[in-house]
Formats: structure tokens, C-alpha cells, sequence
């Protein structure tokens, strides 16, 4: 089974890039980040002519996250994280597919720092840890897949010097995600690339794609009872005209038998954080 975290950069306006690269990979999962565009503004019926269902949480102009199923309709569990009702940003929901709990997040940038919006980073990302401790506490296979903003090492970083300063790179939030590994998961990425700098995100500006002048920001993070495969980058893809400024990362998963398979005792749709 293959599991794969996009952020696509705009659902619309890179459309025919996402399904160029549906037909060409054929992901069995998918987890889409910065959608851009409200519920209503989706392209479902592009998407389902492709061969995929989806369910998805919009927001006008900014985030958004979606996950899609091949040949079948994600069964939605969660819409939003837990731990602040306040919080009504599109960054996170949950979904059932194939026997794995999959979850499409997108976390916040918190730049600048200091400041309000490093502080909402770092509330958040205490929110996170609380609820994927509570997802690995239920034994279930899940797959915790997005745009997660961190660089968690300087492996991660093509220059780590000139991003001291900056709130991918800040200390506080690489122990966060640190502290997220301890809780059990792997990083499938950095598992199957052990010391090599491979990297998902590559700035539009001053050549950075051609001088793979990078960041490691896309990961996928599996439970134990997830067993790994293989793991990569689509770089390619980023290289193609209008083309996002991420490039998709899988993960190759043993698929799961009917009796391992968590849907049945899924817990049911939370439609509010």
C-alpha cells in the first residue's frame, strides 16, 4: 500500500499537476496540504474521474487539507485537532482508508518569531503530540502525514547556519517533533535515508530546485504496528512547469488483512477542533 503527503500550494491552480502526477504514481492513499480554496471551491469531480474519493477541510485563500482513496471513499473520522475550540484553521483532519488511520496535516509556520504566530505554533504543536499519543494508545495503524514545518536536524536544511533565526529551525519546535518520535513513531523518510540530505520543499526563488538548495519539511510518521517498505521523494515532479514548491513523499506499506483493518471500530466523525 502506498501513502503519500502532497502539499499541493493551491488545489485549483495546480490541478492538472495533481492529476498528472494521480495517474503517473498512482498513490492508494493521499493527504493533501495548503488546498487554498473553501469546501465548496473542492475539485471533487476532477478528483473522482481520476479514481479517487476524498473528503477535505477547506479555508478561503489559505490552508486547507484533504485526503484521497484510491478506487474507494475515505471514511472520515476527525475534522480538526483537539485541545482548542477557538481554533478554526483547516489544518488537520483523519481518515479510514485500506486498514489505516490516515491523517493529512498542514502545522503552522510561525514566522515571524517571536511573536503571536510562533506562539500558536508551538500551542499547536502541544495539541499534536497530545493526540497522536492518544492515536498510539489505541494500537491502530496510523499514518501521521503533511506539512509539519520543521526541519528536525541539520541534515534536514541545505544551509542550517542562515536559519538559526528562523521558526522551522527554532529549537523549541525541533524538540517537539523530537518528542513526537519518542512517543513510538518512526520517520519513515529519515528511516529508509539514514545520513543522506534528502530534501521535499524547494523555494521558487534564485535557482533553489536546480541548486537543491532544500528543505525537509513533508514527513510521514508511522506506528509501530505500521511496517515499512520503502520510502521516497517524487522530485521530479517539482522540476515541471507550474509546479508546487514541495514535491509529494510516500511510503510503501505492508498492506493490511481484513481482520487488522481499525475501520470497524473507527471512532466516530468529529466535526468540530
Amino acid at each position: 500500500m502506498r501513502i503519500a503527503t502532497y502539499n499541493v500550494n493551491g488545489v485549483n491552480g495546480r490541478l492538472p499537476n495533481l492529476l498528472d502526477w494521480l495517474e503517473e504514481t498512482r498513490p492508494d492513499a493521499v493527504c493533501l496540504q495548503e488546498l487554498k480554496a473553501p469546501d465548496e471551491r473542492f475539485p471533487a469531480e476532477a478528483i473522482g474521474k481520476a479514481g479517487y474519493g476524498a473528503v477535505w477541510h477547506g479555508q478561503k485563500a489559505w490552508n486547507g487539507v484533504a485526503i484521497l482513496a484510491r478506487r474507494c471513499e475515505p471514511l472520515e473520522v476527525r475534522r480538526g485537532l483537539p485541545g482548542d475550540p477557538e481554533d478554526l484553521q483547516s489544518r488537520y483532519i483523519e481518515a479510514a482508508v485500506g486498514g489505516v488511520l490516515v491523517a493529512s496535516l498542514y502545522a503552522p509556520n510561525g514566522n515571524p518569531q517571536p511573536g503571536p504566530k510562533f506562539e500558536f505554533k508551538l500551542a499547536w504543536y502541544r495539541r499534536f503530540e497530545a493526540h497522536a499519543a492518544d492515536l498510539l494508545a489505541t494500537g491502530h495503524p496510523v499514518v501521521l502525514a503533511g506539512d509539519y514545518n520543521i526541519m528536525p536536524t541539520e541534515l534536514d536544511v541545505y544551509a542550517p547556519e542562515r536559519w538559526t533565526e528562523d521558526a522551522l529551525f527554532h529549537p523549541k519546535v525541533r524538540e517537539a517533533y523530537a518528542r513526537l518520535l519518542a512517543q513510538g513513531w518512526t520517520d519513515a523518510l529519515r528511516t529508509r535515508f539514514p545520513g543522506q540530505r534528502v530534501y521535499t520543499f524547494w523555494k521558487y526563488l534564485r535557482n533553489a530546485y536546480e541548486r537543491d538548495a532544500g528543505l525537509r519539511i513533508d514527513h510521514l510518521l508511522l506506528s509501530p504496528s505500521v511496517k515499512l517498505l520503502d520510502a521516497g521523494v517524487d522530485r521530479a515532479f517539482r522540476g515541471r512547469e507550474k509546479a508546487s514548491d514541495h514535491a509529494a513523499v510516500w511510503v510503501e506499506i505492508e498492506a493490511l488483512t481484513a481482520a487488522a483493518k481499525p475501520g470497524k471500530t473507527a471512532r466516530k466523525r468529529s466535526a468540530s477542533p
